[in-house]
């Protein structure tokens, strides 16, 4: 689907999939504005740019504040720390819930406030992980983080809906982004987990765009509150 005359909102858009999302909408004609940490990150995209905290909340605010009201929001800013529940540390658990869930929150309050004072209409799409849906070792507040982000997009399509506005999330397996290359290059946890794909790969941060732009179009017009997994049918086996 074209997205000519439309406008979209990507956090986290400087690196991995929010990056690839922002490149993908910009091709097929989204006006995009990409929200990231890093100016640096933000200057090669065809997109206007924010530079923006979003683990701070009054950050976060400001940054959608700036946006302004768009058709669509992205929430993929993500971060993870890699520890278990036995090691699990305060200052671990807080950056991964900051940015993962209150800023993914804070961003969809602000977007839907705009939509439905602009008369309703427009879809968000949460990046989550099946990490919410399966126990990886040393993921525990990522985990908690994604399922949780889960549950509020459910809560979204049903609070949004009356409004016309759609909320979906998207489950992505390893993606093969910076974040998941520290997770995952040691091969004796890469190789059981690609063991367990059937499609016999992880996913390409553009496999994720691709999909992101589908639940995004008018095409998926009565998908709202659903999870849907990009996982190569990992859940499956």
């Amino acid at each position: 689907m074209p997205f000519t005359d439309r406008s979209v909102i990507i956090t986290g858009a400087g690196k991995g999939i929010g990056r690839a999302t922002a490149i993908l909408l910009a091709e097929r004609g989204a006006r995009v504005t990409a929200i990231s940490r890093t100016q640096s990150d933000l200057d090669s995209l065809d997109a206007r740019a924010i530079v923006a905290d979003l683990s701070d909340p009054a950050a976060a605010r400001d940054a959608m504040a700036q946006a302004g009201t768009c058709d669509f929001l992205v929430n993929c800013a993500g971060t993870n720390v890699l520890e278990g529940l036995l090691d699990l540390t305060d200052a671990g658990y807080d950056t991964v819930m900051d940015i993962n869930l209150r800023s993914a929150l804070i961003c969809a309050q602000e977007f839907a406030r705009a939509r439905i004072a602009a008369g309703g209409g427009g879809a968000i799409v949460n990046v989550t992980s099946i990490a919410g849906h399966r126990g990886f070792p040393d993921h525990v507040a990522y985990a908690a983080s994604k399922a949780g982000l889960e549950g509020a997009t459910r809560v979204m399509a049903r609070e949004l809906g009356p409004h016309g506005i759609r909320a979906v999330a998207i489950a992505p397996t390893v993606t093969l982004t910076e974040l998941a290359a520290a997770a995952w290059s040691a091969p004796a946890k890469r190789d059981p987990m690609m063991a367990r794909h059937p499609m016999g790969r992880f996913a390409e941060a553009e496999d994720v765009a691709r999909a992101i732009a589908l639940l995004l179009s008018d095409d998926a017009g009565l998908i709202t509150g659903a999870v849907l997994p990009l996982d190569g049918g990992f859940l499956a086996v």
